[in-house]
């Protein structure tokens, strides 16, 4: 199984604030349902539920230590209590995305092959942060530059980065 986090950041590794995405770039949200299509994602409770829904055409895995979380069923997912059932859930996959929250992305760096990072052109305030991608342990081996447009309001760069 390859271990990937997809995750979108800003300058200065800003992910989010108030469980709230600091941005709205339709490419980069197209660039993350083509790469996790038809791969499981693994996420927090927090972040499934900021999503409010599941994503279609992906196994939805929600990690948490509520017992009772979606113990209706309401939603289609499968719960688990942390990080290391989750993977063991899904070792026979051939990809799993970890995609959130930052709790979730610290506890699963380590553990990752590959990661896919959307740098947002921009500098802002936030209350979850990425970690800095230490360069000893993964090496960039694609980026692609794009400049803000009229559906995409700032420049960003989609890349990705294999352990080495």
């Amino acid at each position: 199984m390859t271990l990937s986090i997809i995750v979108a950041t800003s300058l200065n590794n800003a992910i989010g604030k108030d469980n709230q995405l600091l941005w709205h770039l339709p490419a980069d949200l197209k660039f993350f349902k083509t790469t996790t299509m038809g791969c499981p994602v693994v996420m927090g409770r927090k972040t499934f539920q900021s999503i409010g829904r599941t994503l279609p055409g992906r196994k939805n895995i929600v990690i948490t230590r509520d017992s009772l979380f979606n113990s209706d069923q309401t939603f289609d997912i499968i719960v688990e209590p942390n990080l290391e059932s989750a993977i063991n859930h899904l070792q026979n996959e051939q990809e799993v995305f970890i995609i959130g929250g930052g709790e979730i992305y610290k506890q699963s760096l380590h553990l990752t092959d590959t990661i896919y990072k959307t740098i947002v052109n921009t500098t802002i305030e936030g209350d979850v942060y990425f970690s800095e991608i230490d360069p000893n342990q993964f090496e960039l081996v694609w980026e692609e530059k794009h400049l803000a447009d009229e559906k995409n309001r700032m420049d960003y760069t989609f890349q990705k980065y294999i352990k080495r």
